[in-house]
């Protein structure tokens, strides 16, 4: 697992939560509950770390927040 930080929120638009991972531009997930969500983060922040490697992009450092829920 990694440590950056989430934050999850509730979107009425899409009736889901929202997991947003701030430190990595453009890397979010959603679920049906803030548990699910936070797990398709974790694969989303796989996924970018995955791609940022093949690219060459450099993965930053995670600052080791706290999950934050909104």
């Amino acid at each position: 697992m990694h440590k950056y930080e989430v934050i999850i929120y509730w979107s009425a638009e899409d009736q889901l939560y929202v997991a947003e991972v701030p430190e990595l531009p453009g890397c979010m997930a959603h679920g049906p509950s803030p548990t699910a969500a936070v797990s398709n983060a974790q694969e989303a922040i796989d996924l970018w770390i995955a791609t940022a490697d093949e690219d060459g992009t450099p993965v930053p450092e995670p600052k080791g927040r706290r999950l934050h829920f909104a």
